[in-house]
């Protein structure tokens, strides 16, 4: 065992954050820490780490164990240049390697070699030391620091570059790539993902899989859970609970032990009932008033099932269209960006198109202009050269990860009213309580609330914009894992066009239905998700190489494949012919399974609703009344029917 967290309890004044939280991390094992935002995930790391006090518990590990602790958006603070700082790691075999180079001298000296038994110290010393260096990757400290620096995005970077010259992001991913050439026992990780695009990301994965030590994270991106963790830890309502799996296998462990929970819950209810009405008619009978004593005293025994809490509030909204666009939404034809007039453009000769109700990512690695092309798409960039041609009847929501477009002075309710003066605050309200904004916290300050708080906000507004073209720039940023379903269901149901940005591959799976891959020499689209634009990469990767060409293990399914990646254009390469049908299909099919999830849902309630009204039918009130017996048979009846209308439903869209 590394490391035991027991029993800890932490408040801030009479507030609570989290109370007997226990964890256990064993050598090489890798955890997830999830929760929804302000659950206390952060606090609980600084805890451990030892930056923060506790009120109660125990927190008990080795000595020798040494824990390296990334906090979320601390980049390096340093005078020094990239490759001093991350050599400076390596400062206590540096020492050796100059003692190496000292002994050497000593062995080539004259005065040494004449005295035999100072020579042969020597030499022992040397082998010993050499053997020690090695042991200890002194010989591989060039290769390991270039490889990191590589896969963390810095490949392209002079050595000499000045830490300080960086900006936030890349100062955060260097102190990460950092921390992993030091190699604690323990990695402790807040949000690591954020500022990592996707080749990175799946670098880093790779990289922490195959890492010698454990590693507990806080993390959102559902792509990278499912990849890399064994366990799961979950903070909800200040309490810890472990499952064994990664995030997927938490998601079905943790339903099925709500439903399980509430069987047991809704039966020993219903057995109580029985218990406390035989006890109520018989407790006053001189024949039976034993048995009703002996019940009661059976009922104070009874180790009572508490209700099962069901899920914490979550955010709920949906994207309306309040006019339909043009068939034809958006043709783009040769753009060239560049950051600054007169600067070296970020890309060049860029051409996509988009048609009404696609759903388009646009993908890249960072710093190639993604965010600069999407303000130049809505003329808040001017493009150095090329066309952007917007249909009829478009109208644009614009979602901005940076959160420029919020008022820092505003209160959440201002913010909302300034933007749509003509709405009661009535409905206004009622919009902010949808977005988990409710009593106070209307009147809080644009400028204290969270990185989450601000998206939901900017979500807020858009949603109220109806608008029928959305352009989102990093929508899932700040959110946590929850809200980011939500998000998903509201976007998946949306009837507009939609273009984003993202790195949450569980998103871009999700919902892309093509892949815009933005080079400096243009653009290239794939049809499909991101599995499928991964499979298609393989295989055109594959081919170039002269090889035949084999299915991508990690893909989900093969539509991209079956398609040719385009050139410049953004238009699918020719044979692709059945692209307006391809799409056309996974939409149906996305609704086909919306549809099976919801006729689910409804199956389940219903038999639930049908077992209730049963046994409400058994209890004594019920079955002596002969006109309320009538009422619940009534009521059971209709119930069967709609379930059997719903299963039939369900088997035909099974088939």
């Amino acid at each position: 065992m590394l490391l035991q967290v027991s029993g800890v309890t932490k408040s801030y004044g009479a507030t609570t954050v989290l109370s007997n939280i226990s964890l256990q991390i064993e050598p090489r094992q890798k955890i997830g820490l999830v929760g929804v935002n302000g659950a206390g995930k952060s606090t609980l790391l600084q805890i451990i780490a030892g930056e923060l006090s506790y009120d109660s518990g125990d927190i008990f590990k080795a000595k020798e164990t040494k824990i390296g602790y990334l906090k979320q958006n601390s980049g390096l603070v340093s005078d020094r240049t990239i490759v001093e700082e991350m050599r400076s790691v390596f400062a206590h075999l540096k020492e050796v390697e100059n003692e190496l180079r000292q002994l050497e001298a000593q062995m080539s000296d004259p005065a040494v070699l004449a005295n035999e038994r100072r020579t042969q110290e020597t030499m022992n010393r040397y082998a010993a030391r050499s053997e020690w260096y090695r042991e200890q990757g002194g010989y591989e400290i060039e290769a390991r620091i270039r490889s990191v620096l590589h896969g963390m995005g810095f490949g392209h970077f002079a050595p000499d570059t000045p830490v300080n010259s960086l900006s936030g992001g890349q100062k955060t991913r260097l102190a990460l790539a950092k921390m992993l050439l030091q190699a604690p026992d323990l990695l402790m990780l807040d949000e690591p993902t954020n500022h990592l695009d996707i080749p990175t990301l799946t670098w880093l994965e790779q990289y922490l899989r195959s890492y010698p030590g454990a590693i507990l994270v806080v993390s959102h991106d559902r792509y990278f859970l499912d990849a890399m963790v064994d366990t799961i830890y979950e903070i909800e309502r200040t309490a810890s609970r472990r499952y064994t799996g990664n995030y997927s296998r938490y998601i079905e462990l943790k339903q099925a032990e709500y439903e399980s929970l509430s069987k047991q819950y809704e039966k020993q209810q219903g057995e109580i009932a029985k218990m406390e009405e035989f006890i109520r008619r018989n407790i006053v009978r001189a024949s039976t008033t034993k048995r009703a004593q002996s019940r009661r005293k059976a009922l104070e025994r009874m180790e009572r099932i508490e209700k099962p809490l069901g899920d914490l509030k979550r955010a709920s909204f949906s994207f309306e269209v309040e006019q339909t666009s043009g068939k034809e939404v958006l043709d783009v034809r040769g753009l060239t960006v560049s950051y600054d007039e007169g600067a070296t453009p970020l890309f060049s000769r860029a051409s996509f198109h988009l048609r009404r109700g696609d759903t388009a990512a646009l993908i890249g690695p960072n710093g190639i202009g993604k965010s600069t092309l999407l303000k130049a798409l809505i003329g808040e960039h001017k493009p150095d050269a090329g066309i952007i041609e917007w249909g009829t009847n478009v109208r644009i929501g614009y979602y901005d990860q940076e959160q420029r477009g919020l008022n820092p002075n505003h209160t959440v309710l201002e913010e909302l009213w300034s933007a749509y003066p003509h709405l009661e605050e009535a409905r206004i309200r009622t919009v902010l309580g949808n977005f988990l904004f409710s009593g106070e916290d209307v009147f809080k300050k644009i400028s204290s609330l969270s990185g989450g708080e601000k998206a939901r906000v900017s979500l807020a507004k858009l949603m109220l914009q109806k608008a029928n073209v959305l352009i989102l720039d990093e929508p899932t940023n700040h959110l946590d894992l929850f809200s980011k379903e939500v998000l998903e269901s509201a976007l998946i149901d949306y009837e507009g066009t939609l273009l984003f940005i993202s790195h949450d591959r569980y998103f871009l799976n999700k919902m892309a239905e093509s892949m815009l891959e933005l080079t400096p020499d243009g653009i290239i689209s794939y049809l499909g998700n991101y599995d499928d634009y991964l499979e298609k990469k393989a295989e055109l990767a594959e081919l170039e190489a002269g090889q035949p060409a084999a299915s991508s293990s990690g893909a989900r399914g093969g539509s991209a494949a079956a398609e040719q990646a385009s050139s410049g254009t953004g238009e699918p390469a020719a044979g692709s012919g059945s692209y307006e049908a391809a799409k056309q299909a996974r939409r149906e099919e996305r609704s086909r399974q919306r549809k099976l999830e919801q006729l689910e849902r409804q199956i389940a309630e219903l038999e639930t609703d049908i077992a209730a009204l049963e046994e409400e039918l058994a209890q004594p009130e019920v079955y002596n009344d002969y006109v309320l017996v009538q009422q619940k048979n009534a009521a059971i009846e209709a119930k069967k029917e709609q379930l059997t209308a719903c299963y039939e439903q369900w088997e035909q869209l099974a088939e």
